[in-house]
């Protein structure tokens, strides 16, 4: 049997960025930016939070909200490649995918309570637009999370690059 799945946010992120343009195109690449994440009234729970202010950083799931398309390519021109060479989708981090989800590790500076808003995480390193729906929180643990002797693929090749 085929499950059906549906996202929906349990939060938005406020940022500096109103639009796409200017967003680094990388999270952690600008450490010095700061965003706060706040939460959809059903996901203010205080024990939801519970605990996460003991990790450094967070992984967070979210949406290309800015990017749904109704087909999708099974390749893409990334900009690492001056958009000029086209590569598989799946080996590249372009937001026009089958399902325009992304994936980026920040730095958790602090979560606060608020009387408005509740719990609230204030983050650093974000490659999101103000707005951006977040569907999901995972602690970044760095014994599983970390490969540093992995591969790049062609994007480690341009170790010229400057974002």
């Amino acid at each position: 049997m085929q499950a059906t799945y549906i996202l929906k946010p349990i939060a938005h992120i406020h940022s500096d960025f109103p639009d796409k343009f200017g967003i680094p195109r990388q999270s952690g690449l600008i450490d010095s930016l700061k965003a706060e994440i706040i939460f959809e009234p059903e996901y203010r729970n205080p024990d939801a939070f519970r605990g996460l202010e003991t990790y450094s950083h967070i992984w967070l799931i979210w949406g290309f909200s800015e990017s749904i398309r109704s087909d999708w390519s099974p390749t893409v021109r990334p900009p690492r490649l001056g958009g000029n060479t086209r590569m598989g989708v799946f080996a590249t981090r372009s937001p026009f995918r089958p399902n325009p989800i992304g994936l980026s590790s920040v730095r958790l500076e602090t979560v606060k309570t608020h009387s408005e808003h509740g719990p609230v995480l204030y983050i650093s390193g974000a490659d999101l637009m103000d707005g951006t729906p977040i569907f999901d929180i995972k602690p970044y643990l760095s014994y599983v999370d970390s490969h540093p002797e992995a591969s790049e693929g062609f994007a480690g090749s341009l170790k010229s690059y400057k974002p």
